[in-house]
């Protein structure tokens, strides 16, 4: 067979790693061909490619991002999109494509191959929210870094007697906020699952004064106060309708400065969070799915995403998969609040 491999969506660490399985394995065991398409959906959309054979891939577990590109294109907005693909997909004899992708990647995956494309797809997200898996490979990475800068918040937080806030990523789920926020000993996490009260986060802060300890805010970039509160800025759409966030920790700095005449800092962590290399956990996770992917697609699996269930790797149709997203139950976030002022 003639595969082709794309990543679509945010880049994030581990995604090498998918690639360099799949074609190891593709190669050696099965002697597939594979050839890559560059930046994402647009790739075969255009009929972009490059050369995907073992040589190509050595050297690159380590290495973050994505040596296809990657690109927020969505076909399904282009007129005569699907017709394109499936056309450039014939005419450059592809049997099969290996989409690796968050929510937006594999919703597109899951309508091509509703319009027969053969795919299979793998989940890639730093913020773990694609249903029917209980990881996805970025995450991991993400959160470790995220960590790292909160213990370095904590030491100039006392230093200086201020309150901290840290924005981290999180557009409709708080997973990366609750993770590192509990692993990194914040006072308060806040995320899009549960709109906050202003009034309570500034208690919490100046409770945590009054220990003569500085308070460190975690905030997801798509927390929101509870309505009439506050007013959050938001901006322009992406292809997939998604509005770009940004700027929530600001507000929080200059409300808390307001409301309790304590200073305040915000540090925006961004893509940062994407970049560099995996963990060893990403690394490992991000393999085994790539060597689970082939195999869906050598069975002719087609219409499924590879999943982690508990320890093992599972087959789940990307119906499931995307249907809808993970997000943090009241029972996770009731646990980190214990710890919170």
């Amino acid at each position: 067979m003639r595969i082709g491999v794309l990543t679509g969506g945010g880049d994030c660490p581990g995604l090498n790693a998918v690639i360099r399985a799949v074609v190891r394995k593709g190669v050696s065991v099965y002697g597939h061909e594979f050839v890559g398409f560059r930046d994402g959906w647009r790739g075969p959309l255009e009929g972009d490619t490059m050369p995907l054979d073992i040589q190509a891939v050595r050297g690159i577990l380590p290495r973050g991002g994505t040596i296809l590109g990657s690109s927020r294109t969505n076909p399904m907005k282009i007129e005569g999109g699907v017709d394109r693909i499936k056309d450039n997909l014939a005419s450059g004899g592809v049997d099969a494509l290996i989409a690796i992708g968050g929510e937006d990647t594999l919703g597109v995956a899951r309508q091509l191959s509703d319009r027969g494309v053969r795919v299979v797809g793998v989940p890639k997200t730093i913020d773990n929210d694609l249903a029917g898996t209980d990881y996805t490979f970025g995450f991991d990475t993400a959160v470790n870094i995220a960590m790292e800068a909160i213990d370095r918040l904590h030491t100039t937080a006392e230093s200086h007697h201020r309150a901290l806030i840290c924005e981290v990523m999180g557009r409709h789920a708080g997973w990366i906020a609750l993770h590192a926020g509990m692993a990194g000993g914040a006072n308060v996490i806040l995320i899009p699952e549960k709109p906050f009260d202003i009034d309570k986060v500034c208690e919490y802060v100046e409770s945590r004064f009054r220990t003569r300890y500085s308070p460190i805010i975690v905030v997801a970039e798509g927390a929101h106060p509870i309505e009439g509160q506050m007013a959050v800025q938001t901006g322009e759409l992406d292809a997939f309708g998604h509005v770009r966030l940004g700027g929530i920790g600001e507000v929080l700095a200059k409300e808390i400065e307001k409301r309790t005449g304590k200073e305040a800092r915000t540090t925006v962590l961004g893509h940062i969070q994407r970049g560099g290399t995996p963990t060893a956990f990403d690394r490992v996770l991000a393999t085994r799915f790539g060597l689970q992917a082939i195999d869906a697609v050598h069975d002719g699996a087609f219409g499924t995403m590879v999943a982690l269930r508990g320890t093992e790797i599972v087959r789940v149709g990307l119906d499931e998969a995307t249907a809808e997203l993970k997000t943090v139950p009241v029972s996770r976030y009731e646990e980190a609040e214990v710890f919170f002022g």
